[in-house]
């Protein structure tokens, strides 16, 4: 099993699911309004333990229907139609302008109020604050009773320098809610509140909106996530505390104590104690038990999980919990059960909240390293649609590549669409590196120019390209990519370490390749390969008891066969034969067609 694969896997799969970013203004599409804290669970996303608002849905997900604005009779002309269309053709060529004045004009024209959201929308994807303020204000007055384009207009109020021109507008939103729902609307405005700029002004502003209703719960919930955000601990707990006083079965409460309390132990007990009076709370159990994923105690996070899925058995968090937690505990055949329940589940009642393709590709790793590759192929066609598509093609790539159908590897990655940079150049590093592993480094050497022709700033084609250079010791090549990624990317310590390895293995300019391992290893202190890097300049150097000591660290970090190589050496020029044979046997048994250790034994005359 590749374990740290399985590792890094649960670490983000097992993370918090803690609702929508908490604000508006985060530069992605308005799909959606800010809005209250989600229920703390174990969902795939990549995100720190958050003990959020056990609560769903924005103020206007409840039972009171939303007042709706009237839509404007403009008549939707040929020529509005047309100025529409070339909007949208413009903003997927990359002219963010043309399609936002195109909208907003569109808006001021016809008066509806969906063409500023979504002039609005452009703004916000083109990260352009300003412009998507005032097609935000321009939303709000088109469509005043609009929940969403007030919440908006106020996420956007409370992170300018003015966050006072909100105060009138949330004290009036709490104060015409309806009693059912006024705990709701004042944890909404809360989290609006959590994401000022100015977090002292904000909680005096919080202070004052809720200081009308201090018999409410929430109203100190809402006063404790504030104090904690703004650095004030004690306050923080007072409020919790003063919650739980008021209701001592609110689980909001609870979590939110625990959430502000920095001892994990203390945390833990909270959640204990909460849980021995009422062992029905779901969000509690759940946040306990991706709390002892957080420390790594999977098998009482297991046991809690399966209290879960005992209490709810169609629950697909617990379902997917369970399923990770028998990966990284390595009860294959149960994670390969519970996986492939989620997906089925998932796929006969969708919700568009969850993503399978994360598990699909776990299932599909859990088929490959069986050796079961018509099964891994199955899972990874599946994944058709969301974030993991890319993926999914390249594993796929690869996967027909180790079994030497390279051609069609590579036309598969070809054929693949990806989005964006970042996924076009992982979909570049995939087809020169399987070009790489099939020898064929002429040709990887071509696909990775070519793709640094589209995207001659991307720090990861540069480095790539630069190690197919030195591998045809192409040093000039090699230098020049790595020098430009320092400048790019001048706190990547990958680009010091191999540049300054390179000097010293080929024993030149070797005070130079010191000061460039030396700084990568301030960049990434812990790093065993940039420990190996330096200890093998100071071999260079002569320097054979320095190097032997960061060798001899680099491998406790992790035994690796190339440094167990290097070390080897070290010890064989200080006499030290046995063990250096010793180190290299190991470095065999794990790596027996490893290219250094067999020009280190063919150079120093050695046979095992």
């Amino acid at each position: 099993m590749k374990t740290a694969l399985y590792i890094v896997t649960l670490s983000s799969l097992l993370s918090a699911c803690a609702g929508m970013s908490p604000g508006a203004m985060t530069g992605a599409p308005l799909t959606t309004a800010p809005q209250a804290p989600a229920t703390a669970a174990v969902e795939p996303a990549a995100a720190p333990l958050v003990l959020a608002h056990p609560m769903r849905g924005s103020a206007r997900n409840t039972t009171q229907p939303p007042v709706e604005d009237p839509l404007p009779s403009a008549e939707l002309t040929d020529e509005l139609l047309y100025r529409l269309l070339s909007a949208e053709i413009a903003l997927q060529r990359g002219d963010w302008q043309s399609a936002y004045i195109a909208e907003m004009a569109g808006a001021q024209q016809t008066r509806d109020p969906r063409l500023a959201r979504r002039a609005a929308e452009i703004a916000l994807g083109a990260k352009q604050a300003g412009e998507a303020m005032s097609a935000v204000r321009l939303w709000r007055d088109l469509a005043p009773r609009s929940e969403e384009a007030t919440q908006y207009y106020v996420g956007f109020l409370l992170l300018g320098d003015n966050p006072e021109e909100a105060r009138d507008i949330l004290a009036q939103r709490i104060a015409s809610a309806r009693p059912q729902t006024r705990p709701m609307v004042i944890l909404q405005s809360q989290r609006l509140l959590g994401n000022a700029k100015n977090k002292e002004a904000a909680f005096t502003m919080l202070e004052a909106l809720v200081a009308p209703y201090l018999s409410l719960p929430e109203s100190h919930i809402a006063l404790a996530q504030n104090a904690f955000l703004k650095g004030d601990p004690v306050r923080a707990n007072s409020e919790a505390r003063t919650a739980l006083t008021l209701k001592p079965g609110s689980e909001l409460a609870v979590l939110t104590l625990a959430q502000i309390t920095p001892d994990k132990a203390a945390a833990e007990t909270i959640l204990t104690d909460f849980l021995a009076i009422n062992p029905k709370s779901v969000e509690v159990r759940t946040a306990y038990a991706r709390m002892l994923v957080e420390q790594k105690k999977y098998d009482p996070a297991r046991t809690e999980f399966e209290k879960l899925l005992a209490a709810q058995p169609e629950n697909l968090t617990s379902i997917y919990a369970l399923g990770m937690l028998d990966v990284q505990t390595n009860r294959l055949p149960e994670a390969e059960k519970y996986l492939t329940t989620y997906v089925a589940t998932l796929a006969a009642n969708p919700d568009e909240e969850r993503d399978p393709g994360q598990a699909m590709l776990v299932l599909a790793q859990i088929a490959e390293d069986r050796n079961d590759t018509e099964t891994a192929l199955k899972w990874l066609t599946q994944i058709d649609s969301g974030e993991n598509v890319v993926i999914a093609q390249i594993r796929r790539a690869q996967i027909l590549a180790k079994g030497g159908k390279v051609t069609e590897a590579r036309q598969l990655l070809q054929d693949a669409n990806p989005e964006g940079e970042h996924a076009q150049a992982q979909v570049i590093l995939a087809e020169a590196q399987i070009l790489r592993e099939a020898n064929q480094a002429d040709a990887a050497f071509t696909v990775l120019g070519d793709g640094l022709k589209r995207y001659p700033n991307n720090t990861e084609l540069l480095y790539d390209y630069a190690m197919v250079a030195e591998k045809a010791n192409n040093l000039e090549v090699m230098e020049k990519s790595l020098r430009r990624m320092i400048e790019l990317a001048p706190a990547n310590q990958n680009a010091y370490n191999a540049l300054g390895y390179s000097f010293a293995e080929r024993n030149m300019r070797l005070p130079e390749a010191f000061t460039l391992v030396e700084k990568a290893l301030s960049l990434a202190p812990d790093d065993p390969f940039i420990m190996d890097s330096l200890g093998w300049v100071q071999f260079r150097l002569g320097k054979l008891k320095e190097a032997e000591d960061l060798l001899r660290r680099a491998y406790a970090a992790r035994p690796d066969p190339e440094i167990a190589v290097h070390l080897g050496e070290v010890l064989w020029v200080k006499g030290q034969k046995d063990d250096a044979q010793k180190f290299w046997r190991d470095a065999s048994t794990k790596d027996p067609k490893n290219d250094t250790l067999k020009s280190t034994l063919a150079r120093l005359r050695v046979s095992l």
